[in-house]
């Protein structure tokens, strides 16, 4: 095991309950690898407290627990079997690949991100379908404030049957409140909802190898040259882990990796299951086996091992 979670329980828990106690129409979103918990075991902590979850596509639908309704947040262009969850619809072609099937559906309507989406004209010709439309779907940019994602939203409204749920994501419980009572909503949350209260997770990785070297070495895939005398140091996790170095825009990137509270330098780009630092002399240099701290987005991160406190 070399990617470690642990997660300090009655922390959690309290967190997860709060945020669900707080929101009226929560819909708990478990897509990917379930935000670094599994996204089966998390679908059924989930619903333990709310019917319907959010997975990112048909191929995520597998092991959910029987009581659950799951929303497919990106849209397929081959329709499922069965007609039990509700999948998005956001442009023709959608609903082309959804000829004869006979369910549910979200209508997602455009926004600022230009992802994916139609104006609202769309609604009709989805019904025109003969499908039924359990809401429509706003996704605002991560980008901005709550209160501007909140007003991408509110412009939207006048024109969508106030008896049509809207179903909106990237906002916070405040500005959700906040959002004119001329509709019903419903909020979809991931990162708020299980990552909210970052004292309670804490992720690690394990050193496999460390490999003493001088200034003027070369080292790694690329052979690139190595900082100085020091040691290279391999930790074992990788962009099989969803490992990369941490964008830090014009100021170009971040290792995620520290120990004792040191940030450890890449060598280079992470690897599949390996990652390469260098440590220079003088630093702190762990020992094979010993963990080293890991700064990363936890629903990016598959997880070997779990530790709950």
């Amino acid at each position: 095991m070399t990617v470690r979670l642990t997660i300090r329980t009655t922390i959690w828990r309290s967190q997860v309950a709060r945020v669900a106690n707080a929101v009226d129409g929560l819909v708990p979103v478990i897509k990917g690898n379930g935000y670094g918990f599994g996204r089966n075991w998390l679908a059924h902590t989930a619903a333990q407290f709310c019917d319907t979850v959010a997975v990112g596509t048909v191929h995520e639908l597998d092991g959910l627990p029987d009581e659950l309704t799951p929303v497919v947040l990106t849209p397929t262009l081959t329709a499922p079997t069965s007609t039990n969850p509700i999948l998005t619809v956001g442009a023709d072609e959608h609903l082309t690949a959804l000829a004869g099937w006979n369910g549910r559906v979200l209508v997602k309507l455009a926004s600022p991100m230009r992802r994916f989406g139609r104006d609202v004209a769309f609604i009709d010709r989805v019904l025109a379908c003969g499908l039924e439309v359990v809401g429509v779907s706003v996704h605002p940019q991560l980008a901005g404030s709550g209160a501007e994602h909140a007003a991408i939203i509110a412009e939207l409204l006048p024109a969508i049957d106030p008896a049509i749920p809207v179903w909106v994501s990237h906002l916070d419980l405040d500005s959700y409140a906040q959002l004119p009572t001329t509709h019903s909503y419903r909020l979809r949350l991931g990162t708020t909802l299980w990552h909210g209260d970052k004292q309670a997770l804490h992720l690690t990785a394990d050193v496999i190898d460390i490999n003493s070297v001088n200034a003027g070495d070369n080292a790694g895939y690329r052979m690139g040259p190595v900082g100085g005398n020091g040691h290279l140091v391999m930790i074992g996790a990788g962009t099989a882990n969803g490992i990369t170095a941490i964008d830090q825009g014009e100021h170009g990137s971040l290792s995620p990796f520290h120990f004792e509270r040191t940030r450890l330098a890449l060598h280079e780009a992470p690897h599949m299951h390996t990652s390469m630092v260098f440590v220079p002399d003088g630093s702190p240099l762990p020992s094979i086996g010993d963990p080293v701290d890991l700064q990363r987005p936890m629903h990016m991160t598959a997880v070997d091992e779990y530790e709950w406190l």
